[in-house]
């Protein structure tokens, strides 16, 4: 059973899940609507990400009898003054998570909440690659700074990528 600091943690981490899934998705239609469909492609694949995330939450709230309580959530940015900005914008988001992350082991701790000190160790070292990857998107951007056809030779690299869900052992 959860106790009421440690379920309320999950319930607004679960509801900024899907606020992250939403940041991903207007992402998405930000690079659709100036024809980087690759890299939208690419942000609906971390949307999906996301929305996976979410259901993980959703999920072990409820195997741990509590009761998951959806807030309203703020609108996401719309805009952005070029595709290294949105993916700037992308990671300091995935660093706001991974603090977020760590705060909610540490009050587990504190809680001596095992079973969510365990639960939240995946997301730990999700976040590990969720930095990672955009990270490695911002790095080749600025590396093409100069090179503007590069641009279309990325678009084309990201569209590949494909949404695989963990395995159920994950």
């Amino acid at each position: 059973m959860l106790n009421r600091k440690i379920e309320e943690a999950l319930n607004d981490q679960f509801n900024f899940e899907m606020y992250s899934a939403n940041i991903y998705m207007s992402m998405a239609a930000y690079f659709d609507s100036i024809n980087l469909t690759g890299l939208a492609g690419w942000m609906k694949i971390q949307y999906q990400e996301e929305m996976f995330h979410t259901m993980k939450f959703y999920d072990f709230i409820n195997d741990r009898g509590g009761r998951v309580v959806m807030t309203a959530l703020d609108a996401p940015p719309t805009d952005w003054a070029t595709p290294l900005a949105a993916f700037e914008n992308a990671l300091a988001h995935e660093r706001i998570v991974t603090g977020r992350i760590n705060n909610m082991v540490t009050l587990a701790m504190e809680e001596k909440d095992h079973a969510t000190v365990n639960f939240l160790q995946w997301f730990v070292a999700e976040q590990v690659e969720e930095e990672s990857s955009v990270d490695a998107v911002i790095q080749k951007l600025k590396l093409m700074a100069d090179a503007p056809g590069g641009l279309f030779m990325l678009d084309r690299e990201l569209g590949q990528r494909v949404f695989t869900p963990p395995s159920a052992g994950e």
